[in-house]
């Protein structure tokens, strides 16, 4: 379950009581210092909603009783996941939010996945802090392309880590639908990389772009193909 990894749990959250006033609940966001906490019931298992630092000021700013319940400025109440829910599914429904709640099986609040939790996740998985280069290649969505780039690969050095995303087809001029991001591992040197991509290339698969992590630049993009690809 590769969400409840992520989830930081309910007993080490800053949480309000559904009794609780706004005066209250202000109090409790202005000590911690979040713009946004849970709020709970009574027995701290069921998430009413949540409770936003601004909404509270300008409630307060326009004249607004600070002694009405919490729940009065409540929201994003429907704005859960479960624990068990497809990763994607993660992707649609925080957009905007600074967290999504996390339901466990039985509906009750199990803790809440944050912004730069998932982006940690999303860090690791590219492999930025044990690899050398990202090599963006290009391709349309034919069964078997992943296990040949990666055997092409595979010949002159290891795999970090690979990612698959998808592209339009208009966005590539309809030729291609599919990038994918193979991140090489550290010690692998210039030149060993210029001949990955030159053999890549030779087999009809686009380098789109190659980042060098330890420079933290791009070296090659699509809006300077192929500058020092060995021919």
């Amino acid at each position: 379950m590769l969400i409840k990894s992520l989830v930081l749990k309910k007993d080490y959250l800053t949480t309000v009581n559904e009794k609780a006033t706004l005066e209250e609940a202000l109090k409790v966001l202005e000590d911690s210092g979040f713009r946004c906490v849970p709020i709970l019931d009574d027995t701290g298992t069921i998430f009413r909603g949540n409770i936003y630092k601004m909404h509270i000021y300008r409630h307060k700013s326009q004249g607004g009783e600070m002694d009405l319940p919490v729940t009065y400025l409540l929201k994003n109440a429907t704005k859960t996941i479960k624990v068990n829910s497809p990763f994607f599914k993660v992707f649609f429904n925080i957009k905007d939010l600074p967290y999504i709640s996390v339901l466990d099986e039985e509906n009750k609040f199990y803790g809440i996945l944050t912004h730069s939790r998932l982006l940690d996740m999303l860090s690791d998985a590219w492999n930025i802090k044990n690899g050398s280069y990202v090599l963006t290649v290009l391709s349309d969505n034919s069964r078997g392309n992943l296990v040949k780039m990666s055997k092409i690969i595979s010949k002159y050095t290891n795999m970090a880590s690979v990612m698959t995303l998808d592209a339009s087809a208009s966005e590539l001029g309809g030729d291609f639908v599919r990038r994918t991001l193979f991140t090489l591992p550290s010690g692998v040197s210039e030149i060993t990389m210029k001949t990955v991509v030159d053999k890549l290339q030779r087999k009809g698969y686009v380098v789109a772009e190659i980042e060098d992590l330890q420079a933290g630049m791009t070296i090659m993009s699509d809006e300077n193909p192929g500058v020092f690809i060995q021919k």
